[in-house]
């Protein structure tokens, strides 16, 4: 089931009269979490009709970012782990 945000993400791509089939696949497949999604609508509510490419760029950026968070939080977990050990040993 989608978010509320990935719907509204899917219906605002398609009031902007981009394909179907690209809608779907931004909305459901690429940009399906709150976060992502979230972003994209701030993107689209900004620029008044933006091209397909730089629709496509900007989903790009965003997958990117949102990986790069993710990365983050894994190093300091692992960072976080790596401490506890230092201080209180195996």
């Amino acid at each position: 089931m989608a978010s509320e945000r990935t719907e509204e993400l899917y219906r605002l791509l398609l009031s902007k009269g981009y394909p179907e089939t690209l809608c779907r696949q931004i909305a459901y497949e690429h940009m399906n979490t709150d976060y992502t999604a979230t972003r994209m609508l701030g993107y689209l509510y900004r620029m008044s009709h933006p091209r397909v490419e730089d629709v496509v760029d900007e989903m790009l950026a965003i997958l990117s970012d949102r990986e790069q968070i993710i990365r983050k939080k894994e190093m300091e977990h692992a960072q976080a782990v790596i401490n506890d050990i230092y201080k209180n040993g195996l």
